[in-house]
């Protein structure tokens, strides 16, 4: 149960009875099975989708201007870096 607000009052187990037959009784205001809610809830994952590969985390310091000029070729300067660390990772790789 999510944590209630300050001030909040809680229904007396008689009223929360008494709310749960008027809305058992009410056939537009039935409350969910425990199958209902089952079927409910979103069978995919919210959000971003996993990705195939996890990357890690790091701290790398760049020169100011070199920052600067990767951050001005917009949005996704970060994965463009990674590529071209892999390119070059790939073309000096120890014998």
């Amino acid at each position: 149960m999510p944590k209630l607000k300050p001030g909040t009052i809680p229904p007396t187990p008689e009223e929360d009875a008494r709310i749960t037959a008027a809305a058992e009784a009410d056939p537009d205001a039935r409350p969910l099975s425990d199958e209902e809610w089952r079927l409910a809830k979103p069978l995919s994952r919210i959000g971003r989708p996993k990705a195939a590969v996890t990357k890690v985390p790091t701290t790398i310091r760049f020169d100011p201007d070199v920052l600067a000029a990767l951050k001005a070729t917009g949005a996704g300067w970060q994965t463009r870096v990674n590529e071209a660390m892999r390119a070059w990772v790939e073309t000096h790789k120890s014998a």
